[in-house]
This record gives C-alpha cells, structure tokens and sequence, in this order.
C-alpha cells in the first residue's frame, strides 16, 4: 500500500481541506463536511485484472516490504487490519475482539481489489431480512441482530490459473450376476483452472469466503488507490505465492478427483490415484469487500456475513429449542396420523 502521507493527502477535501470517505453508493470519495465528490477512476483501471506469471523454480522478484501505517493488532484472533485515514472502530473486523494499535506492517502491494458497491445500510437491510427467513429462529433473534455491530472490511484473495496434464488410476464397480465385481481403469486428461479464488488469510473463514466465491468478476477490478479504502478496514496480503499455492492445493485436488470421476463415467469410482504436471500458472494479489455484523445470542458470538458487491448473504443463527420441540411433535402426529389412515385404508 501507498505510505501513510500519500493516502493522507489523497483524502482530504481540495474544496475545503476536510477528510473524505469512499461512499459505495456514489462510487467515489465524498467530503464528510461540504458533500464534494471525487472520482476515483484511472486509466491504469483497464489494467487492473492483469494477471503475474510465477515460475516455482524462477527468481523470486515478487518480496514483502515494510511500510508505515495504521495497523490494528487483534488480541483475541491475531487479525492485522488496516486503516487508511481517520481511524474508525477500536474492534476487530473479523471476530469483534479488542485491538492494539501498530504503526507499521510487513506485507505485499495490493494490486486491485473490487470497489464496495453495497452501502452499510443496504447490508444491514440484508442482514435482518437473512435472519427473518430463518427457520426455527428466537422470536427475538432480529431485534438482536439489529443492534449489531457493522464493519466494513476488504479480504485479501488470491486467483490462480494453471494447466494442468492429469494422469490417472482408478477402480469402480459394476453388478455382474448378483455380485458386485471390481474393475480397474487409467487414462489421461488436460484441465485448464482459471481464476480460481482462493483466501489469502487464514482469518478469512468459510462464512466470509462463501459470501465472495459466488460473485466474483474480474472485469471489476480496478486498480489499486488508498481512496478506496477510507472509512473501511483491510487485511494487507502476507502470503507469499508459494504460500497462496499450498493454501489451494486442498480445493484444487478436490476438483481434480471430481474431474477424474466425470473422466471414467461410471458408477461406484473409487481409490482415485493421480499425479499431475503444472504448468501456465498465474496470478493476481486482490482486495474483496464485505460487511461483518457481529452480535452475540445467550453469550455465544455469531456473524453474518453480506458480500460488498452485490448482497449476497450467510451469517450463523441460534435456534429456538421449544419450536424444535413444536416441529417435532407435529412432525410425529403428522406420520402417525399418516400410517393410521394408511391402516384404515388397508382394511377396507
């Protein structure tokens, strides 16, 4: 990121030296005291999804460097987020825990990220009508909710591309005269990966990357400027490539192994072995928005989730135990009125 000075001096107002903030609404930096709005596209933006060659056994020109800046330490998860500009909570973003201010942070440049398209009051609005859909919720779970604690934050993502050539051995099984029989089959394929999103930290859990992966497009990606970042926090890249690749070779052998079974197309494949040759592979260091509302149920921490760029939703939720009870019982009279009247029609 850009040095404290320079994303001071992009923030304040030209009109009357007040400080800006980015608005997701107006999609710009807007004066909190006289309303001036400025733009924040450049014509490097049409730049913004370029994506790095990494050669494994290449020179390593991609190095962290050390810079000044506002860095709240996180005492409860171990969170490093980022504040460019006024400091605007004394809370973690991610888990909600009490932070320490640092001043300075080791980490790699961000390159681009996706702007916040969705205002705070917008994701609160989705928060609450995520909680009202809930089924077998407390009756009071969405004044709860409401009285959370909102906050803006952009996660650090990893896209990968690659091809690779896939070798294979595999059994599955077939039904031959009423007994099941063994068969053994290999092949070969090529897959080609494109951008697949991977997290770049290891505080960005399931909850936070389920509410990104679904909606990612990198046509909007647009370069990287501290503007973006005034009035939210962010979570700098710490991973080094190599780092980002392990992180992914768990989804990505999943997604081979699922290759691998369409690729023999036939039932009960199993004992999946393969190797696989890597090569082409790509990369782009980026920043993805969402909002984090943070509220506690019967002392138990819970979140949800809503992405910055168009909405979507997933949080945790307490249940109601007395309407578990309620469901289960009509359930039950349900079946046996069901197999009464099943019995009657039987004798008739």
């Amino acid at each position: 990121m850009d040095d404290l000075s320079v994303a001071q001096s992009e923030l304040q107002c030209a009109n009357c030296a007040g400080q800006c903030i980015y608005d997701p609404a107006q999609q710009a930096l807007v004066c909190t005291s006289c309303a001036t709005r400025y733009g924040l596209e450049t014509d490097k933006d049409a730049e913004a999804a370029r994506e790095f060659d990494f050669d494994p056994v290449g020179p390593n020109t991609d190095v962290p460097v050390v810079e000044e800046t506002r860095v709240h330490h996180c005492q409860t998860c171990g969170g490093d987020v980022v504040f460019v500009g006024q400091t605007l909570s004394e809370r973690c973003a991610y888990c909600d825990g009490p932070v320490v201010l640092a001043t300075s942070d080791t980490g790699y440049r961000t390159k681009a990220l996706i702007p916040f398209r969705v205002p705070e009051r917008d994701a609160q609005v989705a928060a609450l009508a995520w909680v009202a859909k809930r089924w077998a919720a407390p009756a009071d779970l969405k004044a709860v909710v409401s009285k959370g604690r909102v906050a803006g934050l952009y996660v650090p993502f990893w896209t990968f591309d690659s091809e690779e050539a896939v070798s294979y051995w595999a059994k599955y099984t077939v039904r031959r005269n009423k007994r099941s029989v063994t068969r053994r089959t290999s092949g070969a394929f090529r897959i080609r990966f494109d951008d697949l999103l991977v997290p770049a930290s290891p505080h960005v859990t399931p909850l936070i990357r389920d509410g990104i992966l679904h909606d990612f497009d990198p046509r909007r990606l647009r370069s990287y400027r501290p503007g973006y970042l005034a009035g939210f926090g962010a979570e700098r890249h710490h991973q080094s490539v190599a780092e980002g690749l392990r992180a992914n070779a768990d989804d990505k052998d999943l997604l081979i192994r699922n290759r691998i079974k369409g690729h023999v197309n036939k039932r009960g494949v199993h004992d999946v072995r393969y190797s696989t040759d890597t090569t082409g592979i790509r990369y782009r260091r980026i920043l993805l928005p969402v909002w984090i509302l943070h509220y506690k149920y019967n002392d138990d921490a819970m979140k949800v989730v809503v992405c910055g760029m168009q909405g979507r939703t997933y949080g945790e939720r307490p249940f109601s135990w007395l309407k578990l009870a309620g469901y289960a019982a009509v359930l039950s009279a349900l079946i046996i009125a069901f197999g009464l009247a099943w019995g009657a029609g039987g004798l008739l």
